[in-house]
């Protein structure tokens, strides 16, 4: 994290639960103001069988699966810390939970917001 740098940066986690089957959750869009480098995301199954889609959409209308169609039993966690993702303005991360009729997928992500100057 680059806590002591010249540019104004907030340090935000937010969450999501994922409870509805086959719906796609937002769980973070960088702002246009902004680019943002995610350190840390954190997905748990608290109920079932459930299949896990993480698709980062890029606002150029490109997308990556960061964990496609992982299955997962309840209890399972998965962790990604040890690397940055880096959004641009408008670039987005959502997740689906499927295979369950009645799934609990936690949610969760670490970012640092680096704003951008007015004009630049």
């Amino acid at each position: 994290m680059a806590f002591n740098i010249d540019k104004k940066t907030r340090v935000v986690t937010y969450n999501i639960a994922c409870i509805v089957e086959d719906q796609e959750y937002n769980l973070y869009t960088c702002p246009p103001s902004a680019r943002a480098m995610m350190s840390l995301l954190f997905i748990s199954n608290a109920n079932g069988n459930t299949t896990v889609d993480v698709e980062w959409n890029r606002a150029d209308g490109s997308h990556m699966h960061i964990l496609g169609g992982k299955n997962m039993v309840s209890g399972d966690f998965i962790q990604f810390s040890d690397g940055y993702i880096v959004f641009e303005p408008g670039d987005s991360m959502d997740v689906t939970a499927s295979g369950n009729s009645s799934p609990h997928i936690d949610v969760l992500c670490t970012v640092e917001e680096i704003f951008l100057p007015v004009g630049g």
